[in-house]
């Protein structure tokens, strides 16, 4: 029964807890619909609390039905609903991305913040078993390694998760045809310019006709193994990245000898480790880049990309670009009168706000964050960051260090000394760009807040 199924996969990863808060990433189309639904069924057990989030992409014709469709269905379970919108083809411009990544980055933006906001509710996506197969596919075909085959993952960050995982997208259609329960159809599902369209479409139909009838399945359960065994891998590596990557005076730099001694496997892990603490992602780094940086030859380079040209000099990997002196300030802030940072040419306006039921959250962590002003103790203590930083962000388990925090944020070595530290007494209330601490957080009983804005 697809019910037990789901709960099998909820316990198995231990994607939800009893009176856990779920935003459901909800589209109107098969799968959302059928996951909001059996989350319905499941939740007098479990005693969830549901909302429902849409991002409306603007990109089809039939975008603002879809978006009446889910309010529609809102009112009809009495479900809090949270839509938003953004100009994606600008975005994806600006950013340089196509459509789809943009289209993703900026929903995925959306969802975050919305759980932040209805107070660090877990976000719960529609991905089958289906959406493995077809993933699978679609990264073996352009050559990725095992954490590209490993697939979509059931619980991402801890708070993203994936309870149809494991089920298939035929057993929720039918789901859905036996309860009577309506949905909407994407359009542009059906259209075989993309390379998951023809997947889904075309291919895995003939292999099931002619081939193997359950490749669904098979593959989300190879999915399942190489991600196993990615994980044991990638622990591993982390223990050989400590002995061959060193950080030094705000260098970091890779030692070549401890990595020529690992297998080849292993030590393309590491280098991957490398560039991803250098840039603070793996972005476009493919597997041609991490056999050059392998295979560097001393007093040699390599343009890893425009800004990024690796040098191996004395047994060492490293940015051949000058690093930037670490900067040091430490300011006295009362909230009153504007804060100029002149070290780093910002600067922020405090205000003191009287809660009210209109008042817009509108914060975005990059620009305007909003906090309990009775937690608050003044002045505040705005300095650059320093070793040893540790904190607890909103919606978090528990405290973790900064620089881990902005290294699983993606945030640049270069730039992380960019992000000013704000504290009250000696804990830190917020960081530019990540989100306010959990224990300086806007709850029902606040009264008094105090809004922080980049100017």
């Amino acid at each position: 029964m697809i019910l037990e199924r789901i709960r099998k996969t909820i316990q198995e990863y231990k994607l939800l807890e009893k009176k856990d808060r779920i935003l459901i990433a909800y589209s109107g189309g098969v799968d959302s619909t059928g996951l909001l639904n059996l989350l319905l069924e499941l939740r007098e057990g479990w005693s969830f609390e549901l909302f429902l989030g849409h991002f409306n992409h603007k990109l089809r014709q039939k975008a603002d039905e879809d978006e009446q469709f889910v309010k529609r269905m809102a009112r009809k379970y009495s479900l809090p609903i949270f839509v938003g919108s953004k100009d994606v083809r600008s975005y994806a411009r600006a950013k340089k991305l196509n459509i789809e990544e943009a289209g993703r980055e900026l929903r995925y933006d959306f969802l975050k913040k919305t759980a932040l906001k209805i107070g660090g509710a877990k976000i719960a996506t529609g991905h089958t078993m289906t959406d493995q197969a077809e993933t699978f596919m679609m990264r073996l075909m352009r050559g990725s390694g095992l954490r590209g085959l490993a697939g979509i993952f059931p619980l991402v960050e801890g708070t993203i998760i994936r309870p149809l995982i494991q089920v298939e997208r035929q057993d929720i259609e039918a789901y859905l045809k036996r309860k009577g329960i309506e949905f909407r159809i994407d359009e542009s599902n059906l259209d075989r310019r993309f390379l998951r369209n023809r997947i889904r479409l075309d291919l895995i139909p003939y292999i099931q006709e002619n081939f193997e009838p359950e490749i669904v399945s098979s593959l989300g359960r190879i999915a399942s193994i190489i991600r196993e065994e990615d994980s044991l891998l990638e622990k591993i590596a982390q223990e050989k990245k400590k002995k061959a990557v060193l950080k030094k005076n705000n260098q970091i730099s890779l030692e070549v000898k401890p990595l020529s001694s690992l297998p080849r496997a292993m030590a393309r892990r590491v280098v991957r480790g490398f560039i991803s603490e250098l840039r603070g992602n793996l972005r476009e780094i493919s597997f041609g880049d991490i056999e050059s940086v392998l295979s560097l030859k001393e007093k040699k380079e390599f343009p890893l990309r425009k800004d990024h040209i690796l040098r191996r000099e004395q047994g060492q990997i490293f940015l051949k670009s000058k690093v930037t002196p670490k900067i040091r300030y430490e300011y006295r802030w009362e909230g009153k009168a504007p804060l100029e940072i002149k070290e780093l040419k910002l600067k922020f306006e405090g205000k003191k706000i009287k809660r009210g039921k209109s008042l817009p959250f509108d914060f975005d962590d990059q620009t305007r964050v909003f906090l309990d002003l009775g937690k608050l103790k003044f002045p505040l203590l705005v300095r650059n960051r320093s070793e040893g930083d540790r904190y607890q962000p909103l919606g978090a388990p528990g405290q973790k260090k900064l620089k881990e925090i902005m290294r699983a944020k993606g945030i640049p070595l270069s730039e992380r000394e960019r992000r000013p530290v704000f504290l009250s007494g000696d804990k830190i209330i917020w960081i530019l760009g990540l989100p306010v601490s959990e224990k300086s957080k806007v709850e029902k009983g606040t009264s008094d807040i105090f809004a922080i804005k980049k100017l």
